[in-house]
């Protein structure tokens, strides 16, 4: 398993090197998970908007939607639906922790091609499908390949990137699930015109990014770390001088293999993570990950054309302001990348919770004031709707969307980071399950309510973020226990000094005793 390095001194130390092409490549193809995972989310909500996806597979949707007195927040509330959507995301939960043990035995990089490769299968079934169990199906082999990648690639971006500029490489993937996003709406725009096979195409799209993180997988370089944590030492260094651009990278090496040596001590993960000391960096992956998905975001990003023919617009210009929308998640989070490195993780939480509690109060507010079981908004506030649900977007594009990865990712030492950074991912896919499972049908029940009810999550998140959430910007990964969690009014509670040196001590005499 993975380990870490703990300095000698206060001071963060300055590991030579530069910002290669190597790295730029290896960002790039690696990212292409996020792309992979946010193509998906954007199609799945936008096929569900298509009239022929819904005759065929979802026949009782499309007739209540053609009734002239439809319920509006109801008229999506449909099990197999919902589970269209969600199945996919109890398939990624299980896959992650079946991932974190290939990312440590096998490496980042083959994790990440057999998550393409899984996600071609999916693909190829849900294209192709001829009945519901086929779709369903397809979206559990998708799942897998979301969960594998989602396990590897921000590890992966995280161990590559040098420590000033990790927070703005990492959030790549965050970059490319936008894109990916913003490209399966403009596809459900442009193929939702075509009859009656539209929604195929969109579908069989998705084996685009597959293809490329699949080939291009085979161009990237493993981590040092993996190679090293995996006794190829040599290669290691290699790939290190490679990296960095420049031969003397010995300060960084000698940091990574005692970081190795430490973690190899540890022959259950697992059991180390429920320890008193790794509580902290486990506490924070996990409620970063559910505090994602409870600000509404994946219902939005999900049902956006489905939200926006309930207040009103018809099939193409709903699907038209997904595109909108898509394009503000885009251009927003290369706010993140562009800031996230200057100005902290916590000033872009802080501020972004600010914003999207108002907007959330803001759309709940215009849905109840005029939307009623019947009929459509009028057209101004109809426009106020889109308006606010962008502006939302782009909070969450710069914040919790990235960081809700990056944060968990830089945060545990070596020797449990993969395991717990499965339990990040993990949490992300059962509350991602959880929200998409419910929303259709939460959303008939509390009809405009539900935006509050994410408003008030909002402000719990705020606070958590303003008292418990550790700044980490500029730490490299392997400096976070001495530098974030000891040096925190709360989190250093869990930190007893004393057990620390007895502990050495012991594993000095001993040093096989974990």
């Amino acid at each position: 398993m993975p380990a870490v390095v703990i300095a000698n001194n206060g001071d963060v130390p300055e590991f030579e090197g530069r910002i290669t092409f190597s790295v730029f490549v290896c960002v790039v193809i690696a990212a292409c998970g996020g792309l992979m995972f946010g193509y998906d989310i954007g199609v799945s909500g936008g096929v569900t908007a298509m009239d022929d996806f819904l005759k065929k597979f979802f026949y009782q949707v499309w007739e209540r939607k053609q009734e002239a007195h439809e319920n509006n927040y109801c008229k999506y509330d449909n099990k197999k639906l919902q589970l269209f959507t969600s199945s996919l995301y109890i398939a990624a939960l299980i896959a992650s922790f079946l991932a974190s043990k290939m990312c440590s035995k096998y490496g980042r990089k083959p994790t990440m091609q057999l998550a393409s490769i899984f996600f071609i299968g999916g693909v190829a079934l849900t294209t192709f499908a001829v009945n519901i169990e086929m779709l369903i199906i397809g979206r559990l082999l998708l799942g897998c390949g979301v969960g594998f990648a989602n396990q590897a690639v921000p590890l992966f971006l995280s161990e590559l990137a040098p420590a000033k500029i990790r927070g703005a490489l990492n959030i790549s993937f965050q970059l490319f699930i936008t894109i990916g996003i913003l490209v399966a709406n403009i596809v459900n725009y442009v193929v939702g015109k075509i009859h009656p096979y539209g929604f195929r195409i969109s579908l069989g799209i998705a084996g685009v990014p597959a293809l490329l993180l699949c080939f291009g997988s085979l161009a990237i370089y493993e981590t040092p770390t993996s190679l090293i944590e995996r006794k190829k030492v040599e290669q290691g260094r290699a790939v290190l001088k490679k990296i960095r651009g420049v031969d003397n990278v010995d300060l960084e090496y000698d940091s990574i293999v005692h970081a190795c040596e430490v973690a190899s001590q540890i022959t259950q993960p697992y059991h180390e993570l429920m320890k008193r000391e790794s509580r902290p960096p486990l506490v924070i992956a996990i409620v970063m990950q559910v505090f994602q998905q409870f600000t509404g975001i994946n219902a939005i990003m999900f049902y956006a054309p489905v939200l926006f023919q309930t207040v009103g617009f018809g099939s193409d210009a709903a699907l038209l302001s997904s595109v909108v929308t898509g394009l503000v998640n885009v251009l927003s989070t290369t706010v993140s990348v562009v800031l996230v490195d200057k100005v902290g993780r916590r000033a872009l939480l802080l501020e972004a919770c600010v914003q999207m509690l108002i907007t959330q109060c803001i759309i709940g507010g215009v849905l109840m004031k005029d939307l009623k079981t019947t009929g459509t908004l009028p057209n101004g506030d109809a426009l106020v709707v889109v308006i606010m649900v962008c502006v939302f977007v782009a909070g969450f594009a710069w914040s919790w969307g990235p960081l809700g990865w990056l944060i968990p990712s830089e945060t545990f030492p070596l020797q449990t980071r993969t395991a717990g950074f499965s339990f990040a991912v993990s949490s992300n896919m059962l509350f991602t399950f959880v929200i998409a499972q419910a929303f259709l049908s939460t959303l008939c029940h509390l009809k405009a309510g539900i935006f509050f009810f994410f408003a008030a999550w909002i402000v719990v998140m705020g606070l958590f973020a303003l008292f418990l959430l550790p700044e980490t910007k500029g730490v490299p990964v392997d400096e976070m226990v001495d530098r974030v969690w000891k040096q925190h009014w709360f989190w250093k509670r869990f930190f007893n000094d004393e057990q620390v040196v007895e502990k050495k001590a012991i594993e000095m005499i001993h040093p096989h005793v974990t």
